[in-house]
């Protein structure tokens, strides 16, 4: 049976979401008003979402290039800013989601990145946060990182992947982008994002290779770390973290290779190998998933 004190703080709870709804400051989050024109940019965590909003901002405010402390009122999260906020913003809106699929979203830019790369980000990203301490194993920390603990909302890399996927993938109104691609050819990619975005009510965006070139020096790791020394600490993601901890960090891909020990990466490649195969991900362990087991259901 609930006890008084439970029942008092359930009520009062209660009281303060209805009174956030009321006066208009609820987070958006996963309940954010969705209009026709949108757009959403999703990844798993530390897949290259927050580069990827850099670029997208370079390119569309080519003459106001983007930092940190605008970057919210471009391409906002939808777990940091009020839905008033974000009903308000001019419209064709561009929005950043992590969310494993959504039916409702109406086009959405899905961006893939290797798992074993976005454990070392994640692993990283969590000392900054103070999640787990400077001493924490890699090896304890990759079979958390592989159950999905550290962002359940989220579910784990293959369930955020796999719902997204397999329910849109070669549909219109999706575009699925690696990571490792757009490291290796970012004007190739960001012009095909050009493309993606003017059909989705995005015109007169300049994809000019003069105009690709200056958007990928802008939205480069070197600015992006500068950007953070001076406005970490005005960011909603950063402020609150270890500022000795960078956000932005190498931003290379296969860095695994030389961070992982062998039974890490033949963790992840027995927990989701058939999957990163079907990405076009490479398995050097031997370890394979033939099954989608415990870490296959679709969020």
């Amino acid at each position: 049976m609930e006890s008084f004190r439970e029942t008092v703080r359930r009520v009062l709870g209660a009281l303060a979401t209805t009174g956030r709804v009321l006066t208009g400051r609820q987070i958006a989050g996963r309940g954010v008003t969705v209009f026709p024109d949108d757009v959403f940019l999703v990844s798993y965590p530390r897949s290259g979402n927050t580069w990827t909003r850099f670029l997208l901002g370079n390119l569309l405010w080519q003459k106001d290039p983007v930092t940190f402390t605008n970057i919210e009122s471009r391409i906002p999260e939808i777990y940091f800013n009020p839905d008033r906020f974000m009903r308000a913003l001019e419209r064709p809106r561009l929005l950043k989601s992590h969310e494993c699929f959504q039916p409702h979203y109406p086009r959405v830019i899905y961006i893939v990145r290797d798992p074993r790369d976005v454990a070392i980000s994640f692993y990283h990203h969590n000392v900054k946060a103070r999640n787990i301490p400077d001493d924490y194993p890699m090896a304890s920390f990759v079979p958390r990182f592989i159950a999905g603990e550290f962002d359940r909302p989220f579910g784990s890399w293959r369930e955020n992947v796999l719902s997204w996927t397999a329910l849109r993938q070669g549909t219109p109104g999706f575009l699925m982008l690696h990571y490792e691609d757009m490291k290796r050819d970012p004007a190739t990619v960001l012009a095909e994002v050009a493309a993606f975005l003017e059909r989705c009510f995005f015109h007169n965006i300049d994809a000019s290779p003069e105009a690709l070139q200056r958007t990928i020096e802008l939205s480069s790791p070197e600015r992006m770390r500068a950007l953070e020394k001076q406005e970490a600490a005005q960011w909603v993601l950063t402020k609150g973290t270890r500022s000795d901890k960078p956000f932005v960090r190498s931003a290379i891909s296969g860095g695994w290779k030389s961070q992982f020990a062998p039974e890490s990466i033949a963790a992840i490649e027995s927990a989701w190998g058939d999957l990163m195969q079907h990405l076009g991900y490479a398995l050097v362990s031997g370890s394979v998933s033939t099954a989608a087991g415990s870490h296959g259901e679709i969020c």
